[in-house]
């Protein structure tokens, strides 16, 4: 028994030697490899042995290198070092590898596929020069925890279906690496681990998607997409985001409302400015306690000013949104109040939302026209609105005619619109209305064609009559009879009630529908019958004059003189009618109305207070007026770029203005632009493909491309632009006198790229009134280098009209960069914490150290 038991054991002890013989030969493999890995990394990077230290032959004794027991590699962590290079293609084969920090260095090169490492848990390559990420950087994942890729210029990638199998994500922040497209549907649902997804500044575009609902994301930034899409459609999704403790969805194109956030509760901070965003501000963010920081501005808000608590820091630049009011908590007119919840019913749509400003619904809003201060007249067609239509339209009583023509408009009539006292038309023609006609009063002209599900009454059929009957014949004659005699009587007083309502419809300055025609009496009555008084500028086109109409609107009338009525006078005409009629925007003068009458051809415009850019820039000093400090001059180029750029490519239709200069750029009050004259526009080709055009424009201003072969591109008003930063900075018109005997000229671009290329001159060129600091005149350096990528000889060398957007407004909106990642990114890799005292609103995109080519070769 004792041998048996002796023998036994030494079996055993036999087998486990083999074992763990086998275990040893396996991983010593294992760690050469891992040597080998190492070495091939020592020698990619620069200078590693004299900066990092790495002299020993063994890898494991390498500072900021660990190992496991049997010396297999599972940390390195060289993040900030300085270092340059790039990383070997076999770094994969670090199969043992959970923690990888290359973070805040300049490394360069394509990041080498790192499928297989399946342990690796910290990942940081943010802040270096890394030019690719290949398809299956994510492949076998399936432990990978953080991952920071951030700040690295890759060429354009895709979050794809790769990032499926890293499961376990709970950090994944690439902020300004490029990423394109959209987030994936399935991001949400798919990753339910992840408290922290950072994208701002790629460019992504499309929606939120739906699987973010319920998602336990705490840290969402998605801001400053540089798509000319960028993200867009609806935030709704973000009222069921129950973990969100910050979110930064600004400087995109999202739209519609903003949504119910009180199942937020440990929401701190919010930022949705430079959006698109309309309707009034809900209760629950003011009344949610955990809110510390709130971003509004520069969005279509509207409503009362919210009020928040003190101890809530907030950005919401009244002027930029379009709040009644703006002192806060003040609450609307009541018939302000009776509007917006009529555009609530049709979702705030953004016409009625960059329209209506103020609290004095007859100061000029669109669709809605006066008399004694009373709304008399609505005319809502042809906006595509989708909804309902408001029983809250009642409320008007001195409403007479309802228009909602050439819509989507669902559901059915309210009965309360029978109720309206002064109602003498109603068209709600070509929607999507059923149900059954109210019972309007007899007087009341009511066009309900174009809905095949609105019932009408109707005459019981002649087959109900028996055709055998004696009296079969008397009764159809004496129907067809009634009927001609009804037939006429209808078409009597139809006319009748016609001529009544074009009678009174002169004060309404409305006749058709579509294009807001303008009675000739009440634009006389307007400009005091055109006295010499109210003229504003002369052009060639002809003569603008302002005028106020009888309920205090005030109005630019422009007048074609007689003599310029001739063809392309006419087209200019017309041109500026379709273009205005198409596209609506905030930086972008609003078509108010037209007029044809005999001779008279005359377009009215929204009234700009303070004229003209030139004014400002060339005139001042005759005109008794101050000279534009710089921020001011930043701000009029921010709303310029702002508009030409939704001409381009964010309206229904892209347009070239072919015309863009300092006396076509209107300041209102508030000294915000609004671009102007849109009678040389024209439809802009598809694609990169130019369109041959009769030259139009001003000497000065027009890109060298289109002065010598007539091709018109986007890009003509790119330069035109340029142009104008140039004016913005030196003060100087678009041709320049030369201090010589002979008289010389020379155009701006010509002359600014010459002193600019001269050393310690270009000071001299800076318009003397700008008062100049440090910060002011390093920003007048960036604006002059976007000035001159915009005046490039070459179309294709020019910037796109985003590019400028991002580029201005950046410099316009002063802000705080956060903490750097590259600060001890790792001491607690995978903990975050955030720091309640540290809320900013980071506009801009993270800048890489980069020399910018000579564009104008």
């Amino acid at each position: 028994m004792g041998l048996t038991t002796h023998l036994g054991s030494r079996v055993l002890s036999l087998l486990n030697l083999s074992l763990f013989s086998l275990f040893f030969l396996v991983h010593s493999d294992s760690s050469s490899i891992d040597a080998t890995v190492m070495l091939d990394l020592k020698q990619s990077l620069n200078n590693a042995s004299s900066s990092l230290g790495w002299t020993d032959p063994d890898p494991c004794n390498w500072q900021y290198v660990n190992c496991s027991y049997d010396r297999r590699v599972t940390r390195i962590q060289i993040g900030n070092r300085n270092l340059t290079g790039f990383l070997p293609q076999n770094l994969g084969f670090l199969t043992a590898l959970k923690s990888l920090n290359l973070s805040c260095n300049n490394l360069s090169g394509p990041l080498p596929s790192l499928d297989g490492l399946s342990s690796l848990q910290d990942l940081s390559l943010s802040n270096n020069s890394f030019s690719y990420i290949p398809a299956d950087f994510f492949f076998n994942m399936t432990s990978l925890e953080s991952l920071y890729l951030d700040n690295n210029p890759f060429s354009r990638w895709l979050l794809t279906d790769s990032i499926q199998a890293a499961l376990n994500l709970r950090i994944f922040s690439a902020n300004a690496c490029n990423v394109t497209w959209i987030i994936p549907y399935n991001f949400g649902s798919h990753h339910r681990r992840l408290r922290i997804l950072h994208l701002a500044f790629n460019d992504l575009q499309g929606g939120l998607p739906d699987s973010f609902m319920g998602s336990s994301i705490q840290s969402l930034k998605l801001n400053g997409q540089q798509s000319i899409y960028k993200l867009n459609g609806s935030i709704d999704v973000i009222q069921n985001m129950t973990q969100l403790t910050e979110i930064y969805l600004h400087s995109n194109n999202f739209m519609g409302t903003l949504p119910d956030i009180s199942r937020l509760t440990r929401l701190k901070t919010f930022s949705v400015r430079d959006n698109n965003i309309s309707g009034q501000v809900p209760a629950s963010f003011v009344n949610l306690s955990s809110l510390k920081v709130v971003s509004l501005a520069n969005n279509l808000l509207q409503g009362p000013t919210p009020k928040f608590n003190s101890n809530v820091t907030v950005d919401m630049n009244n002027g930029s949104n379009s709040f009644c009011l703006s002192d806060p908590g003040v609450a609307c007119d009541p018939l302000v109040n009776t509007l917006l919840s009529i555009a609530e019913s049709v979702g705030y749509p953004m016409v009625f939302a960059e329209n209506w400003k103020g609290n004095d619904p007859c100061n000029a809003w669109f669709g809605l026209y006066c008399q004694n201060g009373n709304i008399t007249a609505i005319n809502f067609s042809n906006l595509h609105l989708t909804g309902t239509i408001s029983a809250n339209f009642s409320s008007i009583t001195s409403l007479q005619i309802l228009i909602l023509a050439n819509n989507n408009l669902a559901g059915s009539i309210p009965n309360d619109l029978t109720t309206l006292p002064n109602l003498i038309q109603v068209n709600v023609s070509n929607n999507q209305l059923s149900g059954t006609i109210p019972s309007f009063k007899s007087d009341v002209i009511v066009d309900t064609d174009g809905n095949p599900n609105v019932k009408k009454d109707s005459v019981p059929p002649l087959e109900t009559y028996k055709s055998g009957s004696r009296y079969s014949i008397g009764v159809y004659v004496v129907l067809v009879i009634g009927c001609v005699c009804v037939f006429l009587f209808v078409g009597i007083m139809i006319y009748y009630l016609y001529w009544r309502k074009k009678k009174h419809s002169g004060d309404f300055h409305v006749i058709e529908a579509e294009h807001m025609v303008i009675s000739i009496h009440v634009i006389r009555n307007a400009t005091n019958n055109f006295g010499q008084e109210n003229i504003l500028g002369r052009g060639g086109f002809g003569t603008v004059y302002k005028g106020r109409l009888y309920d205090g609107t005030m109005i630019a009338v422009k007048r074609m003189e007689s003599g310029v009525v001739s063809e392309s006078g006419w087209d200019q005409f017309k041109t500026e009618i379709v273009v205005l009629s198409k596209v609506r925007h905030r930086h972008l003068v609003s078509l108010i109305g037209y007029c044809l009458d005999r001779n008279e051809r005359l377009l009215v415009y929204e009234y700009m207070p303070q004229g003209t850019l030139s004014r400002h820039l060339f005139r001042w000093k005759e005109e008794g007026l101050k000279p534009l400090e710089w921020l001011k001059r930043l701000t009029i180029a921010v709303d310029v770029a702002r508009g030409v750029e939704y001409l381009h490519g964010l309206a229904d239709q892209s347009f070239i203005h072919r015309d863009l200069k300092p006396s076509n750029i209107l300041l209102g009050d508030d000294m915000h632009a609004k671009v102007g004259d849109f009678g040389f526009v024209r439809l802009a080709p598809n694609g990169k493909s130019s369109v041959l055009t009769k030259l139009a424009g001003t000497f000065g201003y027009l890109a060298p491309e289109y002065a010598v072969t007539g091709k018109v591109t986007i890009k003509v008003d790119v330069f035109s632009f340029g142009v104008i930063l140039m004016q913005l900075i030196t003060g100087r018109k678009a041709v320049i006198e030369l201090e010589t005997e002979q008289d010389e000229f020379i155009g701006i671009v010509t002359w600014f790229h010459t002193i600019r290329m001269q050393k310690n001159t270009f000071h001299m060129a800076i318009d003397p009134t700008i008062d100049l600091d440090e910060e002011v005149l390093a920003s007048i350096n960036t604006v002059a280098e976007l000035a001159s990528q915009c005046c490039a000889n070459k179309p294709s060398h020019r910037p796109d009209m985003s590019h400028t957007v991002n580029v201005l407004s950046g410099l316009v909106q002063h802000w705080k960069p956060s903490t750097s990642h590259c600060d001890e990114v790792f001491r607690s890799f995978g903990d975050v914490k955030s720091k309640d005292d540290s809320y900013i609103f980071p506009n801009e995109r993270p800048q890489f150290t980069h020399i910018t080519k000579n564009l104008d070769e």
